[in-house]
């Protein structure tokens, strides 16, 4: 799946109110970025690099797998498949989200 494929299937699941409260960006390097804002109103999803409360630095590939539920966030983390940096609660609630 393509970051843009990607971005959509998580514009679709995040809605308008997602209940993030905060801003969160998926860094999966040279393949790109994908920001979610959950601050702005209705929530939004783009493929703009900017600052964000919480970064994941993860690959494209680890990142299909933890949005087809293949990859557990926490054992993701655990294992270094995926690096948290700022705030972690923000990451802590993206289960919810995605």
């Amino acid at each position: 799946m393509s970051l843009e494929s990607m971005t959509e299937s998580m514009r679709a699941k995040m809605g308008a109110d997602s209940g993030l409260d905060a801003t969160l960006k998926f860094d999966c390097g040279s393949d790109g970025v994908i920001v979610l804002d959950g601050v702005s109103k209705p929530n939004s999803v783009s493929n703009t690099n900017q600052d964000t409360d919480c970064t994941i630095l993860i690959s494209l590939e680890n990142l299909q797998a933890l949005l087809d539920g293949e990859l557990n966030a926490v054992t993701g983390f655990m294992s270094g498949k995926l690096k948290v940096e700022g705030d972690m609660s923000v990451a802590m609630k993206l289960q919810s989200v995605v």
